[in-house]
């Protein structure tokens, strides 16, 4: 497929000069000391703005970055002669281009210096930077030292101190160091703080600093004086705070409230402590604790503190167990919407729209995103991928696809509110489509799904050290949860892709297991998921203290006991961490039970049922899958059930070749996998696409194992899937047994009609 590139061609005088070079520059490589002076020249009705970047040192420097921003009117209509990255307010960052990134010493960029175009006059850029320092090469200018510096609340060991914010220099403050005596005691990021660990009794010259986002410290606040009490004054403790409650909670928030304490000397603060550890420290008589894991009970309790650090007793706990991620009452509709859909399939976000599916769903998971196989981290790859053959146990490496996620444009037809992109928009693909669809459907939440069976063949590599761990973590929660995509065809950029998703969905396949041919996998693999786990769960609460808000974590599990085992620690009442500590809920594996292969591989030579609710009385196996086998394990190791969705299959599983023996077909023997709905998905067809494309194929409802499968007849085909009746069956029985709701893989295998059932079977 040839993929439509915005790249900008080379003026005729730029190639000429390529043409003469003998040797390519290395990969650029942030450095100080360069300069970059400001040109523009009118052409009639269009004009060239130019940066000419200099070298006023000793010696070359390899590698620049331009940063700088234009008015609001000046519209950019090309860039030459560097890689430019459109931010929010027209600003721009430009990496330079391989062939004048070396900068000798003494020298400039010339005659190859990066310009751009505009049909609009120009005026000088804003806040122009070269590799982070002003462009002139002057000095940055600090921020203003604080001011007003007061001293609070005091103990026998803590101070606390106020001051106002001063005047910014060339960066935005980003916070404060507090000093005493002239050593550090604390830095902070408000313009308050108190002083702990300090000795009794004493006195101290305070002091306070600001400083900015690149690193720039201002001058010392003047110097204030505050001293600590003497213990001996008073070794009463205060009351025991009365009438501890909870006002409000949700998924992962509590809110408390209590009657004040009384002392003689004076009340500090309250204490607040989650489950007998300390959570935060208030002046006041309510507190509000967050970033809590949904579906879980706390205890919680509150002692007050005198100004002389005399501590009361702590309050009768109080148990609150916080709701479930879609609140009490109601249940999770979790799809999964393919990235490649929109290919052969046809299917666009725009589908969920007009389908009405949207309307009826509480997450939408986008599959998939890969792993560098070099660093081990989330990467937004380009190639779709190295082969075809399913058993390549390279299939995956490297793959993805940047043009359908960010890149592609899409008609006005093909989009969710029916406008068009130009090809020029940041962001457009999959990823802009979401966002509209978000925009129309406020609640849906969208999850990012890492791995799946294609690309989980480097988790185990990135969750082997601490190291990988948070290095794994932090790019993937800095690709999709901030938005900072790497730049593709004219699109991505920082911020580009901010606010499209909600939270991170976990598809390794499987942990202790092989998977996929060829996937890395070890022993150790089960303690390291739950350290992954809990790793991105913290990077993602660190987030939270910044943006306010709660970012879900979720996982696809296994159905099968012996995956669980060897790579899910999913026991939630033996006092060791769990999978379920952290993840939001996770969605279990309800279908594949049974199946054929495209390649013929799995099980080619037996029809079975892929996701029956109940085992079957006639399953030759000597091991039995069904949706109650793949729950059960789970809520014997104590896990709540409203941590847990079922999955349900929106495609079927078919065979060809099938003898007409048992129950019209059932457990028969067969010679491989039927055609299915694509060339290189044999035995695999969308419900819809089943239904109207076998002919003849008679459908049956098991009552007995509850199950469909429709059958054409002797050596015909065989085929087992999901629909209306088995779906509102299904429904009734995760109601009865008060599971969080139900997962869908795929969306585009169902023309509304299952949607329906489902939505209908959950009210």
């Amino acid at each position: 497929m040839k993929i439509r590139s915005r790249a900008l061609t080379f003026t005729a005088t730029a190639l000429l000069v390529l043409s003469g070079l003998v040797a390519l520059s290395a990969p650029a490589q942030a450095a100080a000391g360069l300069t970059a002076t400001f040109t523009q020249t009118s052409y009639g009705s269009w004009w060239m703005g130019k940066f000419i970047v200099k070298n006023p040192t000793s010696a070359a420097i390899n590698g620049w970055t331009l940063e700088f921003q234009l008015p609001a009117a000046t519209k950019v209509d090309g860039h030459w002669n560097g890689t430019a990255t459109t931010k929010p307010n027209n600003a721009f960052s430009v990496a330079n281009a391989y062939y004048n990134g070396n900068v000798a010493a003494g020298r400039d960029t010339e005659p190859y210096s990066y310009y751009f175009i505009s049909s609009s006059p120009m005026s000088t850029p804003l806040s122009c930077r070269i590799n982070g320092n002003k462009c002139d090469g002057g000095t940055d200018a600090p921020p203003g030292a604080p001011t007003n510096v007061t001293v609070g609340a005091r103990t026998t060991t803590r101070i606390s101190l106020s001051w106002t914010a001063p005047a910014p220099g060339d960066f935005p403050i980003t916070g404060y160091d507090v000093y005493a005596d002239g050593a550090l005691k604390a830095s902070v990021d408000t313009t308050s703080a108190t002083l702990t660990g300090l000795t009794p009794n004493t006195s101290y010259q305070l002091t306070v600093k600001s400083k900015d986002s690149r690193g720039n410290v201002s001058a010392a606040s003047a110097p204030v004086t505050g001293a600590t009490r003497n213990p001996a004054d008073d070794t009463t403790p205060p009351t025991v705070p009365g009438n501890l409650r909870s006002p409000y909670h949700d998924s992962v928030t509590v809110s408390l409230a209590w009657d004040a304490s009384t002392d003689a000397g004076g009340l500090f603060a309250y204490e607040v402590y989650v489950n007998g550890t300390l959570n935060q420290t208030v002046t006041g008589t309510t507190a509000k604790v967050v970033n809590l894991a949904p579906s879980t009970p706390y205890q919680f309790t509150v002692k007050a503190r005198d100004i002389y650090d005399n501590v009361s007793a702590a309050t009768p706990a109080l148990s609150v167990t916080t709701d479930d991620p879609v609140g009490n009452g109601n249940y999770a509709r979790v799809g999964y919407f393919a990235q490649w859909g929109i290919y052969g399939r046809q299917f666009f976000v725009r589908n969920l729209h007009t389908s009405g599916a949207a309307a009826k769903m509480t997450h939408l998971n986008y599959a998939f995103t890969n792993l560098n196989q070099n660093t081990f981290t989330c990467m937004n790859g380009v190639t779709k991928g190295t082969t075809a053959n399913p058993q390549d146990p390279d299939q995956g490496t490297g793959a993805g696809d940047a043009e359908a996620d960010y890149s592609r444009g899409f008609s006005a037809a093909q989009s969710v509110d029916g406008v068009a992109d130009t090809g020029w928009e940041p962001l457009r693909g999959n990823f802009n489509q979401l966002k509209k669809l978000k925009a129309k459907y406020p609640n849906l939440k969208v999850m990012m799904s890492i791995g799946g069976w294609t690309y989980s063949k480097f988790f185990h590599d990135a969750a082997l050290t601490p190291e990988r761990r948070q290095a794994f973590a932090a790019s993937c929660i800095d690709l999709y949860i901030k938005g900072n995509l790497p730049s593709y065809n004219g699109a991505g950029g920082a911020g580009s892709a901010a606010g499209v998703f909600d939270g991170l969905d976990l598809d390794w396949e499987w942990p202790g297991a092989e998977g996929h041919p060829g996937n890395h996998w070890s022993a150790e693999d089960k303690a390291n998921n739950t350290l992954l786990i809990a790793e991105f769960r913290r990077q993602m609460e660190e987030l939270t203290k910044t943006t306010g808000k709660h970012y879900q974590l979720t996982a696809f599990t296994p159905a099968d006991p012996a995956k669980i085992a060897t790579g899910w620690d999913i026991t939630t009442n033996d006092g060791n961490p769990s999978v379920f500590d952290y993840l939001d809920f996770a969605n279990v594996q309800g279908y594949d039970f049974h199946g054929a292969g495209s390649d013929n591989s799995w099980e080619p030579n037996r029809t079975g049922h892929a996701s029956n609710q109940n085992t079957d009385a006639q399953d030759p196996y000597n091991f039995h899958f069904s949706v109650v086998d793949a729950i059960k394990p789970y809520i014997d190791a104590g896990v709540n059930p409203r941590k847990l969705t079922i999955g349900v299959p929106f495609y079927g599983r078919g065979w060809q070749g099938v003898a007409d023996g048992g129950v019209h077909g059932e457990w028969q023997s067969a010679t491989g996998a039927a055609p299915g709905q694509f060339p290189e998905e044999a035995g695999t067809r969308g419900y819809a696409n089943l239904l109207a494309s076998v002919p003849n194929c008679t459908v049956y409802h098991d009552e007995q194992s509850l199950s469909t499968y429709c059958y054409t007849g002797n050596n015909g085909q065989w085929w087992t899937f999901d629909d209306p009746w088995l779906i509102t069956k299904k429904m009734a029985w995760l109601k009865s047994k008060g599971l969080l709701g139900v997962m869908i893989w795929e969306m585009s295998g169902d023309n509304g009609t299952l949607m329906t059932a489902i939505d209908n079977g959950l009210k």
